[in-house]
C-alpha cells in the first residue's frame, strides 16, 4: 500500500496539474477496480487513460461548448453522451473521440438541445443510481462489469456480459427502473478466455524382445530321429 501511494505522489508530482493529473489518479484507481471486473490490468488502465484524456482534450478545446458532454469508454469503445448547442459541436466531439490512438470505435449519442437545468441533470443521476442499485441486486447479473450513463431519461450501458442471457437480464433491469425513457445498451458479451490445451502424456510403447528361436529341445530330437 506504501508503494503504491508513493508512485501516486510521484505522478502527480511528474505531471503538470491539470488533465493529465486527474488521469493518472484515476488510471491508479483503474488498477484496483480491475481485480474486480473481468477485465486484465492493461484493460481497465487503458479505457481509464482514454476517457480522460478525451475529456480533458473537449475541455481544452471548449468548456462552453463541451462541458456537458460525458464520455465513457469500455474495451477501446468510447461513448459520448450528452449534449451540446450546435450540430457542428456533435460532429467535433467525436472528431476529438477519433484523435485517441486507443479508441477503436466511437458511439455518438450527443444530443443537440438546450442545457436541461440542474433538476433534469439530478433526475438522470438519480436514475442512474436507481439502475445500479437493480443491477447490483440481480443475481444473474455481475454489476461491476457495467458502466451506467443516463441523458434526459435514456439509459446508456456499457461494459461486459458473460453469456447472452446476462446481456438481456441487465437490459431488462434498467428498463422497469422507474423514469426510464429508453435503453441503449452497448454491451457486448466477453469471449471466453482460451485455455491451453492440457498436455497429453503417451507412454512410450512397450518392447517385448521376441526369444529367440530354441533348437534341439528333447522332443524336436525325437520327431527328427536325432541323438545327443
Amino acid at each position: 500500500m506504501m508503494t503504491l501511494r508513493l508512485a501516486a505522489a510521484a505522478l502527480l508530482l511528474a505531471m503538470p496539474l491539470g488533465g493529465c493529473a486527474v488521469a493518472a489518479v484515476g488510471a491508479l484507481g483503474a488498477v484496483g477496480l480491475a481485480a474486480a471486473q473481468d477485465k486484465t490490468l492493461g484493460e481497465a488502465v487503458d479505457d481509464t487513460t482514454t476517457s480522460g484524456e478525451i475529456k480533458a482534450k473537449l475541455l481544452s478545446e471548449s468548456i462552453n461548448r463541451f462541458g456537458q458532454v460525458d464520455v465513457e469508454v469500455n474495451g477501446g469503445l468510447v461513448l459520448l453522451s450528452g449534449r451540446v448547442d450546435d450540430p457542428t459541436d456533435r460532429v467535433e466531439a467525436e472528431g476529438i473521440a477519433w484523435t485517441s490512438t486507443r479508441a477503436h470505435d466511437v458511439a455518438n449519442e450527443i444530443k443537440i438541445e438546450p442545457a436541461g437545468g440542474f433538476i433534469a441533470n439530478v433526475s438522470d443521476e438519480v436514475i442512474s443510481g436507481r439502475v445500479r442499485a437493480r443491477l447490483i441486486g440481480s443475481s444473474t447479473v455481475k454489476s461491476l462489469n457495467y458502466n451506467i450513463e443516463t441523458y434526459d431519461r435514456v439509459v446508456y450501458l456499457m461494459g461486459t456480459a458473460r453469456t447472452a442471457d446476462e446481456l438481456k437480464r441487465a437490459a431488462h433491469e434498467a428498463s422497469v427502473v422507474g423514469g426510464v425513457k429508453q435503453v441503449v445498451s452497448y454491451v457486448r458479451i466477453r469471449e471466453p478466455i482460451e485455455r491451453p490445451a492440457e498436455p497429453t502424456t503417451q507412454a512410450a510403447p512397450s518392447y517385448n524382445p521376441t526369444p529367440n528361436p530354441t533348437y534341439g529341445t528333447e522332443t524336436d530330437a525325437e520327431l527328427l530321429g536325432v541323438n545327443y
